[in-house]
């Protein structure tokens, strides 16, 4: 009798942390479609607007180090604009002439929170590493900021 409880414990452990896993692999595969539909070819490749305001908090800023001590903030409506602006100077793409894709590198996920490193590559040469933060909001995983480090042709 002990031996069939134990064994029924351990069965139902086992289905609960293959369920656990599952939600996470889900959850992980809407955040890289968030971020591919609204950030890769949203903003960068096809400068459609509607496709970012669907990704993007309308409160997202990217942050990067100015000089000295100081932070830059980029809000997403700004951004926008920037990809509008090379679209319109004739660049094929939003920002440059080179197709943008990423290579997911990690999620993680805690709760309603998570955090994704990226490369991004114009072309096919590594540009940025970039770490986005998102939040999962009623309706679905929004994109709510973002900081990147510049890959210098010696770091590769």
């Amino acid at each position: 009798m002990k031996k069939t409880i134990l064994l029924s414990v351990i069965i139902l452990f086992s289905f609960s942390a293959l369920f656990a896993q599952n939600e996470q692999t889900k959850e992980k595969e809407l955040i890289k479609q968030v971020i591919q539909t609204a950030y890769v070819d949203g903003l960068c490749n096809n400068a459609d607007e509607e496709a970012v305001k669907n990704g993007f908090h309308p409160s997202f800023e990217l942050l990067s180090a100015g000089n000295g001590n100081t932070l830059w903030k980029l809000p997403i409506y700004n951004w926008i604009e920037i990809a509008k602006e090379g679209e319109a100077k004739g660049n094929k793409y939003s920002f440059q002439n080179e197709h943008t894709t990423v290579k997911f590198l990690f999620i993680d996920i805690a709760g309603n929170v998570a955090v994704a490193k990226i490369e991004f590559y114009e072309g096919k040469e590594l540009n940025f590493i970039d770490y986005l933060s998102l939040i999962k909001f009623e309706d679905g995983w929004r994109i709510v900021s973002k900081i990147a480090h510049r890959v210098e042709k010696g770091d590769k």
